[in-house]
């Protein structure tokens, strides 16, 4: 199959990119920087997705996953870029599965006010795009993960006290890795065929996690 993964010099991009070329798929890469990755079936491609995209026909699985955390243009990145991927490359025959990375911050609206809203737009397009994709019997669904161990967060897991009182907050005591975010992604694309338009949330018990007082 023909993967199309956003934001893959890094992180959960990169971690989905070395899942799919190990399960014997063919991946496109789109990063605005350069990636040490390589493997024969690996296609990376400097692409601003905020900006003018490539001309690429059957795709069939997009991973949505560029996005920034702060700054200006985190609705036009997180957001408009998005679905200016989606509606490029999505609405076509070959398409099986499209997967948007969401956020916990989408159901919570924690972090900054602008990521929390891009975040939770991106689940409502996610839904809109099941909506359009169904006459294809395609997928479509997102991941809202809580704290994820990648470069993105490395100012909290290299202090110790700050890493604690983050783990403090989940009930596991835990982040996910970012090739546990790659697993979950392959099997929404690849294995699940029945569920769509539901975003998942992985945050170690984050959001459950309560002290109850009587």
């Amino acid at each position: 199959m023909k993967i199309l993964i956003t934001g893959t010099s890094r992180g959960i991009g990169l971690a989905c990119a070395k899942k799919y070329i190990e399960m014997g798929h063919e991946v496109i890469g789109f990063d605005v920087t350069e990636s040490k990755f390589t493997a024969p079936n690996y296609t990376h491609m400097i692409v601003d997705i905020a900006k003018e995209l490539p001309n690429i026909e059957g795709v069939n699985v997009i991973i949505n996953n560029a996005g920034i955390q702060e700054g200006p243009d985190v609705i036009d990145i997180n957001l408009k870029a998005t679905i200016k991927v989606t509606e490029k490359y999505a609405f076509q025959d070959a398409i099986c599965s499209v997967l948007f990375m969401a956020s916990s911050s989408a159901s919570n609206g924690a972090e900054f006010p602008e990521y929390a809203a891009s975040k939770g737009g991106v689940v409502t397009y996610m839904k809109n795009t099941a909506l359009r994709l169904a006459k294809y019997g395609a997928t479509s669904n997102s991941i809202s993960a809580g704290g994820v161990y990648t470069p993105l967060n490395a100012h909290i897991m290299d202090d110790p006290n700050l890493m604690e009182q983050c783990l403090d907050e989940t009930l596991l005591h835990r982040w996910a890795s970012a090739e546990e975010i790659a697993e979950f992604s392959y099997f929404l694309t690849n294995v699940n065929k029945s569920m769509t338009g539901q975003d998942i949330l992985v945050d170690n018990g984050e959001q459950l996690k309560s002290n109850f007082i009587w």
